[in-house]
Protein backbone atom coordinates (compact mmCIF):
# COMPACT_ATOMS: atom_id res chain seq x y z
CA UNK A 1 0.00 0.00 0.00
CA UNK A 2 1.28 3.50 -0.75
CA UNK A 3 2.23 5.87 2.03
CA UNK A 4 0.24 9.11 2.27
CA UNK A 5 2.39 12.22 2.64
CA UNK A 6 1.68 15.86 3.42
CA UNK A 7 4.26 18.34 2.15
CA UNK A 8 4.39 21.85 3.57
CA UNK A 9 5.73 24.38 1.11
CA UNK A 10 6.14 28.11 1.74
CA UNK A 11 2.74 28.81 0.22
CA UNK A 12 0.66 25.65 -0.06
CA UNK A 13 0.02 22.27 1.51
CA UNK A 14 0.51 19.53 -1.06
CA UNK A 15 -0.64 15.94 -0.65
CA UNK A 16 1.28 13.01 -2.14
CA UNK A 17 1.49 9.24 -2.31
CA UNK A 18 4.80 7.43 -1.96
CA UNK A 19 5.93 3.96 -2.93
CA UNK A 20 9.17 2.07 -2.52
CA UNK A 21 12.13 2.20 -0.13
CA UNK A 22 13.16 5.55 1.28
CA UNK A 23 16.68 4.96 -0.08
CA UNK A 24 15.40 4.07 -3.54
CA UNK A 25 15.98 6.16 -6.68
CA UNK A 26 14.09 9.42 -5.97
CA UNK A 27 11.45 10.12 -8.59
CA UNK A 28 8.85 12.87 -8.34
CA UNK A 29 5.74 11.96 -10.36
CA UNK A 30 3.09 14.35 -11.67
CA UNK A 31 -0.35 13.38 -12.95
CA UNK A 32 -2.47 14.85 -15.72
CA UNK A 33 -5.12 17.55 -15.79
CA UNK A 34 -8.07 16.76 -13.48
CA UNK A 35 -6.39 13.51 -12.36
CA UNK A 36 -4.53 12.98 -9.07
CA UNK A 37 -1.70 11.03 -7.45
CA UNK A 38 -3.63 7.76 -7.83
CA UNK A 39 -2.79 8.00 -11.54
CA UNK A 40 0.36 6.04 -10.63
CA UNK A 41 -1.32 3.37 -8.47
CA UNK A 42 -1.03 0.71 -11.17
CA UNK A 43 2.48 1.62 -12.34
CA UNK A 44 4.38 2.41 -9.14
CA UNK A 45 4.32 -1.12 -7.63
CA UNK A 46 6.11 -2.35 -10.77
CA UNK A 47 8.98 0.09 -10.20
CA UNK A 48 10.18 -1.37 -6.93
CA UNK A 49 13.67 0.18 -7.01
CA UNK A 50 12.25 3.69 -6.97
CA UNK A 51 11.24 5.97 -4.15
CA UNK A 52 8.36 7.27 -6.26
CA UNK A 53 6.46 10.20 -4.77
CA UNK A 54 3.35 11.17 -6.73
CA UNK A 55 1.97 14.62 -6.00
CA UNK A 56 -1.58 15.79 -6.04
CA UNK A 57 -0.91 18.93 -8.05
CA UNK A 58 -2.26 22.17 -6.62
CA UNK A 59 -6.05 22.22 -6.87
CA UNK A 60 -6.22 18.45 -7.45
CA UNK A 61 -6.85 15.51 -5.14
CA UNK A 62 -6.12 16.32 -1.50
CA UNK A 63 -3.79 19.26 -2.14
CA UNK A 64 -4.79 22.81 -1.32
CA UNK A 65 -6.41 25.09 -3.87
CA UNK A 66 -4.97 28.42 -4.92
CA UNK A 67 -6.25 31.49 -3.03
CA UNK A 68 -9.51 33.14 -4.13
CA UNK A 69 -9.10 35.21 -7.26
CA UNK A 70 -6.04 33.31 -8.50
CA UNK A 71 -5.77 31.43 -11.78
CA UNK A 72 -4.01 28.19 -12.69
CA UNK A 73 -1.42 29.26 -15.22
CA UNK A 74 0.69 26.39 -16.54
CA UNK A 75 3.97 27.93 -15.39
CA UNK A 76 2.65 28.40 -11.83
CA UNK A 77 2.82 24.63 -11.31
CA UNK A 78 6.59 24.68 -11.84
CA UNK A 79 7.52 26.44 -8.56
CA UNK A 80 4.99 24.23 -6.73
CA UNK A 81 6.85 21.14 -7.92
CA UNK A 82 10.25 22.53 -7.00
CA UNK A 83 8.91 23.44 -3.54
CA UNK A 84 7.67 19.86 -3.14
CA UNK A 85 11.11 18.46 -3.98
CA UNK A 86 12.66 20.86 -1.47
CA UNK A 87 10.14 19.74 1.18
CA UNK A 88 11.22 16.14 0.53
CA UNK A 89 14.85 17.16 0.99
CA UNK A 90 15.78 16.04 -2.52
CA UNK A 91 18.70 17.92 -4.03
CA UNK A 92 19.00 15.58 -7.02
CA UNK A 93 16.03 13.62 -8.36
CA UNK A 94 14.32 12.26 -11.43
CA UNK A 95 10.96 13.30 -12.85
CA UNK A 96 8.01 11.37 -14.26
CA UNK A 97 4.96 13.12 -15.66
CA UNK A 98 1.76 12.23 -17.48
CA UNK A 99 -0.06 14.67 -19.80
CA UNK A 100 -0.15 18.00 -17.94
CA UNK A 101 2.44 16.51 -15.60
CA UNK A 102 4.62 15.63 -18.58
CA UNK A 103 4.50 19.23 -19.69
CA UNK A 104 5.42 20.47 -16.23
CA UNK A 105 8.35 18.09 -15.75
CA UNK A 106 9.82 19.12 -19.09
CA UNK A 107 9.91 22.73 -17.87
CA UNK A 108 11.35 21.79 -14.47
CA UNK A 109 14.10 19.81 -16.21
CA UNK A 110 14.83 22.81 -18.44
CA UNK A 111 15.30 25.31 -15.64
CA UNK A 112 16.98 23.01 -13.08
CA UNK A 113 19.43 20.95 -15.13
CA UNK A 114 21.85 20.74 -12.19
CA UNK A 115 19.28 18.91 -10.06
CA UNK A 116 17.43 16.65 -12.51
CA UNK A 117 18.98 13.25 -13.19
CA UNK A 118 16.39 11.92 -15.69
CA UNK A 119 13.04 13.07 -17.01
CA UNK A 120 10.37 10.65 -18.26
CA UNK A 121 7.13 11.78 -19.83
CA UNK A 122 3.98 9.88 -20.74
CA UNK A 123 1.69 11.53 -23.29
CA UNK A 124 2.93 15.00 -22.40
CA UNK A 125 5.74 17.29 -23.53
CA UNK A 126 5.43 21.00 -22.88
CA UNK A 127 2.08 22.82 -22.63
CA UNK A 128 -0.57 23.24 -25.33
CA UNK A 129 -0.55 26.35 -27.46
CA UNK A 130 -3.29 28.54 -28.87
CA UNK A 131 -3.73 30.77 -31.89
CA UNK A 132 -2.44 34.19 -30.75
CA UNK A 133 -5.47 35.76 -32.40
CA UNK A 134 -7.64 34.00 -29.81
CA UNK A 135 -5.86 35.71 -26.89
CA UNK A 136 -8.31 38.60 -26.32
CA UNK A 137 -11.34 36.30 -26.50
CA UNK A 138 -9.72 33.77 -24.15
CA UNK A 139 -8.91 36.44 -21.59
CA UNK A 140 -12.44 37.83 -21.72
CA UNK A 141 -13.93 34.35 -21.35
CA UNK A 142 -11.69 33.53 -18.38
CA UNK A 143 -12.71 36.72 -16.57
CA UNK A 144 -16.36 35.87 -17.19
CA UNK A 145 -15.86 32.37 -15.82
CA UNK A 146 -14.20 33.76 -12.70
CA UNK A 147 -17.00 36.27 -12.15
CA UNK A 148 -19.65 33.56 -12.53
CA UNK A 149 -17.96 31.07 -10.21
CA UNK A 150 -19.67 32.21 -6.94
CA UNK A 151 -23.05 31.48 -8.53
CA UNK A 152 -22.10 28.01 -9.72
CA UNK A 153 -23.24 24.89 -7.88
CA UNK A 154 -21.07 21.76 -7.98
CA UNK A 155 -22.34 18.74 -9.86
CA UNK A 156 -23.58 16.11 -7.42
CA UNK A 157 -23.42 12.35 -7.89
CA UNK A 158 -25.64 10.00 -5.93
CA UNK A 159 -22.84 7.48 -5.41
CA UNK A 160 -19.32 6.53 -6.44
CA UNK A 161 -20.54 4.49 -9.38
CA UNK A 162 -22.33 7.47 -10.91
CA UNK A 163 -19.14 9.54 -10.73
CA UNK A 164 -17.08 6.74 -12.26
CA UNK A 165 -19.56 6.46 -15.11
CA UNK A 166 -19.32 10.19 -15.73
CA UNK A 167 -15.52 10.01 -15.85
CA UNK A 168 -15.60 7.07 -18.25
CA UNK A 169 -17.91 8.95 -20.60
CA UNK A 170 -15.82 12.13 -20.45
CA UNK A 171 -12.40 10.55 -20.97
CA UNK A 172 -12.81 7.14 -22.57
CA UNK A 173 -11.13 5.46 -19.60
CA UNK A 174 -12.03 1.91 -18.68
CA UNK A 175 -14.16 1.44 -15.57
CA UNK A 176 -11.19 0.03 -13.67
CA UNK A 177 -8.90 2.91 -14.53
CA UNK A 178 -11.55 5.56 -13.89
CA UNK A 179 -12.41 4.07 -10.50
CA UNK A 180 -8.77 4.43 -9.38
CA UNK A 181 -8.80 8.14 -10.12
CA UNK A 182 -12.36 8.95 -9.06
CA UNK A 183 -12.14 7.63 -5.52
CA UNK A 184 -9.39 10.13 -4.68
CA UNK A 185 -11.15 12.94 -6.54
CA UNK A 186 -14.48 12.84 -4.68
CA UNK A 187 -15.68 14.45 -1.48
CA UNK A 188 -19.00 13.89 0.32
CA UNK A 189 -21.57 16.70 0.34
CA UNK A 190 -23.56 16.07 3.49
CA UNK A 191 -26.09 13.34 2.80
CA UNK A 192 -26.79 14.59 -0.72
CA UNK A 193 -24.07 12.64 -2.51
CA UNK A 194 -20.59 13.43 -3.78
CA UNK A 195 -18.87 16.21 -5.70
CA UNK A 196 -15.39 16.66 -7.15
CA UNK A 197 -12.60 17.87 -4.85
CA UNK A 198 -10.89 19.40 -7.87
CA UNK A 199 -10.81 23.20 -7.96
CA UNK A 200 -13.40 24.26 -10.58
CA UNK A 201 -11.04 27.02 -11.76
CA UNK A 202 -8.91 24.32 -13.38
CA UNK A 203 -11.60 24.01 -16.03
CA UNK A 204 -11.41 27.65 -17.03
CA UNK A 205 -10.01 28.65 -20.39
CA UNK A 206 -6.38 29.64 -19.95
CA UNK A 207 -6.06 33.44 -20.08
CA UNK A 208 -2.54 33.19 -21.47
CA UNK A 209 -0.72 30.63 -23.60
CA UNK A 210 2.98 30.40 -24.30
CA UNK A 211 4.01 30.63 -27.93
CA UNK A 212 5.61 27.69 -29.68
CA UNK A 213 9.01 29.46 -29.97
CA UNK A 214 8.94 30.02 -26.20
CA UNK A 215 8.20 26.34 -25.60
CA UNK A 216 10.97 25.25 -27.98
CA UNK A 217 13.42 27.36 -25.98
CA UNK A 218 12.59 25.28 -22.89
CA UNK A 219 12.92 22.01 -24.80
CA UNK A 220 16.40 23.03 -25.92
CA UNK A 221 17.48 23.57 -22.29
CA UNK A 222 16.76 20.00 -21.17
CA UNK A 223 20.12 18.36 -20.45
CA UNK A 224 19.10 15.20 -18.59
CA UNK A 225 18.40 11.92 -20.38
CA UNK A 226 14.76 12.10 -21.48
CA UNK A 227 12.20 9.42 -22.30
CA UNK A 228 8.83 10.04 -23.92
CA UNK A 229 6.13 7.34 -24.02
CA UNK A 230 3.20 7.91 -26.37
CA UNK A 231 0.02 5.92 -26.81
CA UNK A 232 -0.58 4.88 -30.42
CA UNK A 233 -4.13 6.19 -30.04
CA UNK A 234 -3.18 9.03 -27.69
CA UNK A 235 -2.89 12.76 -28.14
CA UNK A 236 0.74 13.43 -29.03
CA UNK A 237 1.08 11.27 -32.13
CA UNK A 238 -1.70 13.30 -33.74
CA UNK A 239 0.11 16.63 -33.31
CA UNK A 240 2.66 17.26 -36.07
CA UNK A 241 4.25 20.20 -34.23
CA UNK A 242 5.51 17.81 -31.55
CA UNK A 243 8.21 16.62 -33.96
CA UNK A 244 10.00 19.94 -33.58
CA UNK A 245 9.80 19.68 -29.78
CA UNK A 246 11.35 16.21 -29.96
CA UNK A 247 14.18 17.54 -32.12
CA UNK A 248 15.13 20.22 -29.59
CA UNK A 249 15.80 17.75 -26.76
CA UNK A 250 19.36 16.49 -27.05
CA UNK A 251 19.03 13.15 -25.22
CA UNK A 252 15.44 12.15 -25.95
CA UNK A 253 14.18 8.69 -26.85
CA UNK A 254 10.58 8.24 -27.99
CA UNK A 255 8.56 5.04 -27.69
CA UNK A 256 5.04 4.42 -28.95
CA UNK A 257 2.98 1.81 -27.12
CA UNK A 258 -0.44 0.38 -27.87
CA UNK A 259 -3.26 2.23 -26.16
CA UNK A 260 -4.58 5.70 -25.59
CA UNK A 261 -3.83 8.68 -23.38
CA UNK A 262 -3.39 6.76 -20.08
CA UNK A 263 -1.14 3.79 -20.99
CA UNK A 264 0.47 3.79 -17.52
CA UNK A 265 -2.92 3.31 -15.91
CA UNK A 266 -4.67 1.06 -18.41
CA UNK A 267 -1.74 -1.31 -19.13
CA UNK A 268 1.22 -0.39 -16.92
CA UNK A 269 3.63 -3.25 -17.61
CA UNK A 270 4.89 -2.03 -21.03
CA UNK A 271 5.53 1.40 -19.49
CA UNK A 272 7.32 -0.23 -16.56
CA UNK A 273 9.55 -2.21 -18.93
CA UNK A 274 10.76 1.07 -20.42
CA UNK A 275 10.99 3.02 -17.18
CA UNK A 276 12.90 0.49 -15.05
CA UNK A 277 16.14 0.54 -17.08
CA UNK A 278 15.75 4.24 -17.85
CA UNK A 279 15.74 5.29 -14.20
CA UNK A 280 18.39 2.71 -13.28
CA UNK A 281 20.86 3.95 -15.90
CA UNK A 282 23.98 5.63 -14.50
CA UNK A 283 22.88 4.65 -10.98
CA UNK A 284 25.93 4.11 -8.76
CA UNK A 285 26.45 0.45 -7.87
Amino acid sequence: MPQELELRTPYLRLAARAWGPTDGIPVLALHGWLDNAASFDALAPQLSDLRLVALDLTGHGHSEHRPPGAHYHFVDFVPDVIAAADALGWQHFALLGHSLGGGIVSFVAAILPERITQVAMIEGLGPPTSDPADGPANLRKTIGQMDALPRKHPTLYADLEAAIQARCEASGLSWRAASILVERSLQPVGDRGYSWRTDPRLRFVSPLYLTEPQILAYMARIEAPALLICGADGYLVKRAYMQERYARIARLSVHILPGGHHPHLEDPEPCAQLLRPFFAADRPA
